[in-house]
């Protein structure tokens, strides 16, 4: 079959411009074929937005979602780059995954297409480079929301079953999933390349970064400094958008920090329930290292590691090349906040600027606390003045705050229902709840049932849509214990 027909077919058109990198950054490396691959997920809307044809989707894709087969054009690879895990610096790289290539697509734009839990490579380490199904299809639902929240991310194209097990604390059945994303660039990739490249090295490194992300960017008198703001501005507005969700990534490490601004890794992550800043999932994160208040803090932190990485090159003499970067790292902390004040007074159906706009904001998340309001469900009830059943809204406290709220929308001149609009765009009706990604995830591994998932992906789809049929995926389950997450392996 030609590579014209190829295209005609299932639409794959593939380059891989990665292969143009100093060899020293990846490995070429094939995924190894697995026993007997079934499609189990694919997303039909991402899949025609890339360019693919659905309709002509065949064993051969499902083949190549596993892969067995590979699509004309890609040139497989692993990726090789370093890290800052839980703040100790280590040498990682693609322990279970391979990169298959760039889609272009229609519209000309390029998008990684990667397989995740595709076997060993030369950065396994231990690992046995699989993945089981649980995790993937988390991630699977977990993307495809934070999408539908209008939160940059990888997206989910596919998941299949291997037909294997994969050894854990118990055997699991094996899966692979595919991971689209503008680039798998991480922090963690330059840092590679500043402790074991050469000076040649770094150099196309930011090229190849400032053309196929900022293009827009002028190369002028120095692209190290303006490659750096540019990554600063991306990751003030991404975590903003976390916090305003009340979303907890829960592995800040440098390899999960993308040049793109897209949210990557969705191992240990979940969503608020009762607002509280130090809230914790991850098993492994003891420390509280990651907790939801200090994700903005870790981001300047991954993004001074950054910096250091580039600074030879923002200037030869140090002092000066340190003065530069931090001049544009101290604007982080400006810009974030911006984006989050912002993005709160739009949840409270804000349209100006009022200077007493912060406190009114802290006052509320404080009693939120204090009362163990969930942060999604309060936002909502707010936007609709729905309050029912619930302790916060029956304090006097609140009954105070909710006076000056008011007063603060009649400075305003939008109307009333301008600023539901405004309130019903920026508050999400649902978020994938915990316990029903469990109870999705559940039904898919022990029992092949894809119907729990397939709803509640349904629902996520469009999470500012308040409809009826969100409601009943609106429940906080009353819980004894704090909900635990474990690394997706």
């Amino acid at each position: 079959m030609s590579h014209h027909d190829q295209r005609e077919n299932t639409g794959w058109n593939f380059e891989n411009t990665y292969i143009t990198l100093p060899e020293k950054l990846f490995t070429m490396q094939k995924p190894i074929p697995v026993h007997s691959p079934q499609l189990v997920m694919f997303n039909e809307p991402l899949a025609k937005s890339l360019g693919l044809n659905p309709e002509s989707l065949g064993s051969k894709d499902v083949a190549v979602f596993a892969g067995n087969e590979l699509p004309d054009g890609s040139s497989p690879l692993a990726q090789a780059y370093a890290g800052h895990q839980f703040g100790h610096f280590t040498m990682l790289g693609d322990g279970r995954a391979v990169l298959l290539g760039e889609q272009i697509t229609p519209g000309d734009e390029r998008f990684d297409i990667q397989l995740k839990g595709s076997g060993r490579t030369p950065y396994s380490r231990g690992g046995d480079g699989r993945a089981s199904l649980g995790p993937m299809l988390r991630e699977y639902i977990i993307s495809e929301a934070m999408h539908a929240l209008r939160i940059p991310t990888t997206r989910s194209l596919a998941v299949v079953t291997t037909g294997e097990t994969v050894l854990r604390e118990t055997q699991l059945p094996g899966a692979i999933l595919t991971r689209v994303a503008a680039s798998h660039l991480r922090v963690g990739t330059f840092q590679y390349v500043a402790n074991w490249g050469t000076e040649a090295d770094m150099e196309s490194l930011v090229d190849y970064t400032l053309h196929r992300h900022f293009p827009k960017v002028n190369h002028g008198e120095n692209r190290y400094l303006a490659l750096f703001r540019e990554v600063v501005k991306q990751q003030a507005s991404v975590i903003a958008k976390w916090q305003l969700v009340g979303f907890v990534h829960g592995v800040m490490n440098t390899d999960n920090m993308t040049i793109s601004g897209e949210t990557i890794d969705y191992g240990p992550c979940a969503f608020m329930d009762h607002y509280d800043e130090n809230t914790v999932f991850s098993s492994i994160d003891r420390e509280g290292r990651y907790s939801y208040g200090n994700q903005p803090g870790i981001g300047q932190w991954n993004l001074a590691r950054f910096a250091e990485t580039l600074l030879p090159f923002i200037n030869s003499d140090e002092e000066k090349a340190i003065e530069s970067a931090k001049e544009v790292l101290t604007e982080y902390a400006k810009w974030y906040h911006e984006n989050w004040l912002n993005g709160m007074r739009a949840k409270l159906g804000l349209f100006d600027e009022g200077e007493d706009d912060q406190s009114l904001i802290e006052e509320l998340l404080q009693l939120m606390k204090q009362f163990e309001a969930d942060f999604t469900n309060t936002f909502r009830s707010l936007t609709f003045e729905d309050f029912e059943d619930n302790n916060l809204f029956h304090s006097s406290d609140f009954k105070y705050w909710y006076k000056k709220w008011n007063q603060r929308k009649e400075r305003e001149e939008q109307s009333k229902s301008d600023s539901v609009e405004l309130m019903k765009n920026h508050n999400p009706a649902v978020i994938p709840r915990n316990h029903q990604v469990e109870e999705a995830l559940q039904a898919a591994v022990e029992r092949n049932d894809y119907s729990v998932m397939e709803r509640l992906l349904d629902v996520l789809s469009n999470p500012y849509a308040h409809t009826k049929e969100q409601e009943q995926y609106t429940t906080v389950p009353k819980r004894n214990r704090p909900y635990i997450t474990y690394c997706g392996t």
